[in-house]
Formats: C-alpha cells, sequence, structure tokens
C-alpha cells in the first residue's frame, strides 16, 4: 500500500468523517481547542483498531504490527510502517487511507504540545494494550474463547474506552479548567464508566458475530452458571440470555454515569459534543430490548433518522439541563453528582 497525505489544517475532517459514523460528528461539535487532540487521538485508536482486525492477516503477524505501532505512537519514529502499510488490509475503504495517512498523523502528533502528545501516547498505550489482549486471548478463532471473570470484561472495556473517557476528562480540564461543576476526580470517574457503558453496548450489539469469530465477552463462569458454555453459543447464541440480560443492565448504570456527565458541563459545545454517543448508546440500549440481539439474524443499528435527532436534540442540551433531564430514559430524573 503506497503512503498517502493528510490536510492537518482542517482536523483531518475528510479522514475523520469516512472512518467514523458518528463520532465524526461529536469531534466537529467540540470546542475548536480540543478538536485537534482528540481528533488525532481517534485516528490513531482507529488505524490500532484496524491493526487487530485484519483477520486475513495471521494473529503473529498482528501482534508483531501492534507492538511496532506503539513504538512509533511513542518514539514518533516511523520504524516499521513501510511493512505496516503493506500487511495490513481493510474492506473499508476509510481504514485502508487511514493506514495508508499513518506517516502523516505520527507527524500530526509530533507537531502537538507537550500536554496534548503526552496525553495521546499514554490512552494509546492503554487502548494498544487491551487490543492487544484481545487477540492474545482468543487467538485464530477456530474455537469459541470466554473470559474468565467479570473482572477481564470490566478489565477490558477500560483499557479499550474507559480511558477514553479519563483521556477526553483530562484534556477538558487542561484547556477549560472551569467547564465543569465537578472536579478532576469526580468527573474522571464518570467519563471513565460513561466511556466503559459505551464500550459495553457495542460488545453486546456484536455478541453473535463475535461467537460466530469465536470470542465470547461474557465471562464463562457466568455462562456455566446459567446451564450453558462458550462453545454451543456460536450455534444457539440465545443460551446467553440470562448473562447478557445483566451485562445490558450494567451498561445501562455505567450510561446513568454518563448521563451525570453531561449534566456536569458548563461548555455547551462540551455537552452537545457528549451528548450524541449517550443518547446513541441509550438508544441502542433500548433497541436491544426490542430487538434481542441473541435472537435476531442481522446486526443491531439504530437507523441514521435517530442520529439526525440526536444532532437535533444537541443543541436545546447543550444550553438546558431540564432538556437533558427530558430525554433520560426516567424521564425526570436529576444529575446526583451536580450541585442544585
Amino acid at each position: 500500500m503506497e503512503s498517502a497525505r493528510i490536510n492537518t489544517t482542517d482536523l483531518g475532517g475528510p479522514l475523520l468523517a469516512s472512518v467514523s459514523r458518528s463520532f465524526y460528528l461529536s469531534i466537529r461539535l467540540l470546542p475548536s481547542v480540543l478538536r485537534r487532540p482528540i481528533g488525532l487521538a481517534y485516528l490513531l485508536a482507529r488505524a490500532s483498531d484496524t491493526i487487530a482486525d485484519s483477520t486475513t492477516v495471521p494473529v503473529e503477524a498482528r501482534l508483531r504490527h501492534l507492538a511496532a505501532f506503539w513504538q512509533m505512537v511513542r518514539t514518533g519514529e516511523p520504524v516499521g510502517l513501510d511493512e505496516l502499510r503493506q500487511e495490513i488490509t481493510s474492506p473499508h475503504d476509510g481504514e485502508c487511507t487511514l493506514i495508508a495517512c499513518l506517516g502523516d498523523c505520527l507527524t500530526w502528533l509530533g507537531t502537538l504540545g507537550q500536554k496534548e502528545r503526552g496525553e495521546i501516547v499514554g490512552v494509546l498505550e492503554r487502548i494498544i494494550r487491551g487490543q492487544t489482549l484481545d487477540l492474545t486471548r482468543f487467538g485464530d478463532g477456530t474455537h469459541v474463547v470466554a473470559l474468565q471473570s467479570a473482572a477481564e470484561l470490566d478489565d477490558y472495556t477500560y483499557l479499550v474506552a474507559g480511558c477514553v473517557g479519563e483521556f477526553w476528562t483530562r484534556l477538558c480540564l487542561h484547556h477549560m479548567p472551569d467547564c465543569a461543576h465537578l472536579g478532576l476526580a469526580d468527573l474522571r470517574r464518570l467519563g471513565t464508566n460513561f466511556g466503559k457503558g459505551l464500550q459495553l453496548v457495542n460488545i453486546l450489539r456484536d455478541l453473535p458475530a463475535d461467537l460466530r469469530a469465536g470470542r465470547c465477552y461474557l465471562p464463562e463462569p457466568e455462562l456455566r452458571a446459567a446451564g450453558t458454555s462458550p462453545t454451543p453459543l456460536a450455534h444457539d447464541p440465545t443460551k446467553a440470555q440470562p448473562v447478557f440480560d445483566r451485562w445490558h443492565q450494567r451498561a445501562g448504570e455505567y450510561l446513568e454515569d454518563g448521563y451525570r456527565y453531561i449534566a456536569a458541563l458548563r461548555s455547551p459545545r462540551l455537552r452537545a459534543g457528549c451528548f450524541l454517543p449517550w443518547y446513541l448508546g441509550v438508544q441502542t440500549l433500548d433497541l436491544m430490548l426490542k430487538t434481542p440481539p441473541l435472537a435476531s439474524a442481522e446486526k443491531i443499528k439504530v437507523p441514521r433518522s435517530t442520529v439526525r435527532r440526536a444532532l437535533a436534540l444537541a443543541a436545546p442540551v447543550a444550553f438546558s439541563d431540564s432538556a437533558l433531564r427530558s430525554l433520560h430514559p426516567g424521564g425526570t430524573a436529576r444529575p446526583t453528582a451536580v450541585p442544585a
């Protein structure tokens, strides 16, 4: 694959739009000072995800390329980039372009301030560690392998998404110290759970496809307590419904902290940017109740009309607590972490 160029003056807008259905919209809603580092962090994380998910490449090679990519992010030196470009493939045109543009992304990273670059390197270290654990645990997918405990699932959701909530929070408070009613510790806790909730939504939605690929994120002890085991789930995922239901509830609890996170923000642009993933996550959870993914032949996905509705709702939510409360699944709940 030949290298390509990315225009960083527009914050990588076209490339971001090509690899993200909805998160690109959140980034565009953010205050301008945050769009650049958060946009670049997303592109780098999406690149590592593309490496990890290149199923036509042997697991050992993907692990090698992930390790090399981490060193590129850490040092800024593109050692191994040409080999990575040649071997990593994707059926997604945007992801192919992203891999071709990695040299520019690394150059872009080097132009950021010390705080921003340090935060991006830190969050990528955790994300890549989670992806590496994933490949090591599940292997080549020749048979179904399950996580061995709830702690492993919780750790995984932190490494690939909860840490993003921490990263986001620290950058927001660095650039906008008065952007929230809460201090760093409280806001970071809520942000961590917010990210973990969004990742759990993705895991539950994608569970049937992951089972077919030999991956079971539901803990094996819980499956056995429910009278099943990982292997039969590839043919009949509905046997995992009781375990699925408990983690569905956990995802809702985490997204409740996402609601509190949004309510704690003062900045209208930050509120709008955070509202989009929260609303789409809540709507996806609701959709999974109406159309259980374990019993559905099609992937559960909110329609584009829901994304358009989220964009329309973001404006009133940005300025109004009552508008946010009206969209809470409970209807009238108040953000308990925010002073009245």
